[in-house]
């Protein structure tokens, strides 16, 4: 697109110079001759040559985001599907359709933290209940569901699960 534009530019120039050079409306269409004026060609071919520089900039910049737009992966924010060719699929088939590779599921460093601190914690909960039960003491239920992720308890629905709803 930007070697379109700057022919173009460069097209007007020649043109420019051609007419003074050969003074052009005379040569094809007849009439007047007219004396050639060097300085007003030169303040011409200064403003073609700005006019170009700032298009060629400003569409360079917006070739530039229209590619940055474009690969730009859209995924929805609530079950994490990925929109590809106009149609929405698991991340998993994504991976599969566009690079032709498998995935497999892991778990980060952080994930996995946050995973042992809150089985820890509902494991220790538990504990509590089981000797509180022993010794005739209740651990209230609300101390239970508080404790339990969003995801693990059976009254709460997980997020992606509530925005469905």
């Amino acid at each position: 697109m930007l070697w379109y534009q700057s022919i173009g530019f460069g097209f007007i120039l020649l043109l420019t110079w051609l007419n003074e050079l050969t003074d052009l409306p005379h040569t094809l269409l007849g009439g007047q001759p007219h004396a050639g004026n060097l300085r007003f060609c030169i303040l011409e071919t200064i403003v073609v040559l700005v006019a170009w520089g700032i298009l060629f900039l400003a569409t360079r910049r917006l070739v530039a985001h229209l590619h940055y737009l474009n690969g730009l992966l859209r995924v929805c924010a609530w079950c994490r599907k990925v929109n590809y060719e106009g149609d929405w699929v698991q991340m998993e088939q994504y991976f599969a359709r566009g690079f032709k590779v498998e995935s497999t599921h892991g778990i980060c460093p952080d994930c996995a933290k946050k995973v042992e601190e809150d089985t820890k914690r509902i494991h220790r909960l538990e504990v509590e209940r089981k000797n509180a039960t022993s010794t005739g003491t209740s651990v209230p239920e609300q101390e239970v569901s508080a404790s339990l992720p969003a995801g693990d308890h059976p009254d709460i629905a997980p997020q992606h699960d509530r925005a469905a709803a």
